[in-house]
């Protein structure tokens, strides 16, 4: 289900997803693997597709605008974040049409830990977004906790500067979740979980993405043809 709060910012409604608070995954559960693969079905069967639809219609807009999607993340959000961009640059592009123009900001290694060493770690994304990010852009933040410190202060310089905020995060939503003018809870508390529910979700992003983009391409040749 859906869950939506009044407060807009930047121009745009925030969307919450509904958490249902899954009982953590213990270890001591895991030593057969099964168990892992039947609490991931789990998960993934109670993602609201519909969040995943509204994300996928602001990427829409951001490429039709000629807009960049910025990804940030830490450890293996950081992975997921590269792996996003990735695929909905090189993926989405059909019939001779670029994919989006995606930008995974840890991948800048030099200029995360410039920012790191030379200011702080919580400004290792928020310092390159001051000169990257404009109105309109889009800023995907993935944080399994909802809670690390620089891709929280990142959320709120983009919120500030009129782009459109998505966080995507789990363990009950942490801060992520209030902040990020979209906001995808996964209903976990497992970090192997998150992350894997989260990599499911770039694939739909980019699968329907793709699709869309495709089946424009293909009505626009009709019309012409």
């Amino acid at each position: 289900m859906v869950a939506r709060n009044g407060d807009r910012q930047a121009g745009n409604e925030r969307h919450h997803e509904r958490v249902h608070a899954m009982e953590p995954v213990h270890i001591g559960q895991l030593a057969q693997p099964a168990a892992y693969v039947s609490a991931l079905r789990r998960v993934l069967a109670q993602i609201d597709t519909k969040l995943i639809d509204a994300i996928t219609e602001v990427l829409l807009s951001a490429r039709s605008a000629g807009r960049t999607v910025f990804i940030i993340g830490n450890g293996g959000s950081a992975a997921t974040a590269a792996h996003m961009a990735t695929d909905l640059c090189k993926v989405t592009a059909v019939a001779g049409q670029p994919g989006l123009r995606a930008v995974s900001l840890p991948d800048h290694v030099a200029l995360l830990t410039a920012w790191s060493n030379d200011a702080a770690y919580d400004e290792s994304f928020a310092g390159p977004l001051r000169a990257y990010l404009e109105p309109g852009d889009v800023l995907v933040a993935i944080s399994a906790s909802g809670r690390s410190p620089n891709v929280l202060k990142a959320v709120r310089l983009a919120n500030d500067r009129s782009a459109t905020t998505i966080g995507l995060t789990g363990f009950g939503g942490g801060e992520l979740a209030g902040l990020a003018q979209i906001a995808l809870v996964i209903d976990a508390h497992d970090y192997g979980l998150v992350e894997d529910a989260h990599l499911a979700i770039n694939h739909a992003l980019t699968a329907a993405v793709r699709a869309r983009l495709a089946r424009s391409t293909e009505r626009g040749a009709a019309r012409a043809a």
